[in-house]
């Protein structure tokens, strides 16, 4: 059996609009009344935010002072993951038909993410996903879970999902993080990281991911061609 593991927020769910939404409403909730700020268009703070300056760098390039920054970057990051600001996620360009194609090819299909449950089954019936991703193909955090650092919950949960599936002849991560690339890696897999999601090209080269490229589709067509080399 060959096996694709696919991270969701990132490859199949573009959440740029979110986090610039949230970006837009804690700005404004910081600043004093009177108080001029800059607010970055969207190409601007994404660029930020995909090469990581911190929340509180973001602030202040947006006009906060240092303790305003703080607070920012606080609100922020209660505010990003909460229900009313899901809705400004949407697919990214060809996830869909990627994901059909994997399950076509009769890949075996997996979704792991550091989302919770409510938030998965948010997005699977708002674009009525859940067809591609049984039950026991769906790794996430409960909804009480404790987050500490994606890079140590997301290599748990990798730990986890290759405990309970069915062996695979072949397996692959695909990701667009950091925490994809360390879950990949700790437990051997062959990782591609997806250049359409949070991270930039230079952070992903930093983890040393087996391949970069330019999105889902590109990754899930490259398994195939190296699979069809491999047989």
């Amino acid at each position: 059996m060959l096996r694709i593991i696919t991270d969701f927020d990132g490859p199949i769910i573009d959440v740029s609009e979110r986090y610039y939404r949230v970006y837009q409403i804690c700005l404004e909730k910081t600043r004093n009344r009177e108080q001029r700020v800059k607010k970055l268009t969207k190409a601007e703070f994404w660029r930020l935010k995909r090469s990581r300056i911190s929340e509180t760098q973001i602030g202040i390039i947006s006009g906060l002072d240092a303790a305003q920054a703080e607070t920012f970057s606080q609100m922020r990051r209660q505010t990003v993951h909460t229900q009313p600001y899901f809705q400004y996620d949407c697919l990214a360009s060809g996830a869909v038909e990627a994901v059909a194609q994997i399950k076509r090819a009769g890949i075996d299909l997996v979704v792991m993410t550091m989302r919770r449950v409510r938030e998965l089954n948010y997005a699977f019936n708002q674009y009525d996903l859940g067809s591609f991703f049984p039950d026991n193909r769906r790794y996430c955090l409960s909804n009480d879970y404790i987050k500490t650092r994606d890079v140590e919950d997301k290599p748990l949960l990798m730990s986890r999902a290759l405990n309970e599936l069915p062996a695979a002849y072949d397996t692959w991560m695909i990701g667009d993080t950091e925490a994809d690339i360390a879950a990949a890696k700790r437990h051997g897999i062959k990782v591609i990281a997806v250049e359409c999601g949070i991270r930039d090209r230079s952070k992903l080269e930093f983890e040393q991911p087996d391949l970069i490229v330019r999105d889902f589709s590109s990754a899930v067509n490259l398994i195939q061609e190296y699979s069809l080399q491999t047989v």
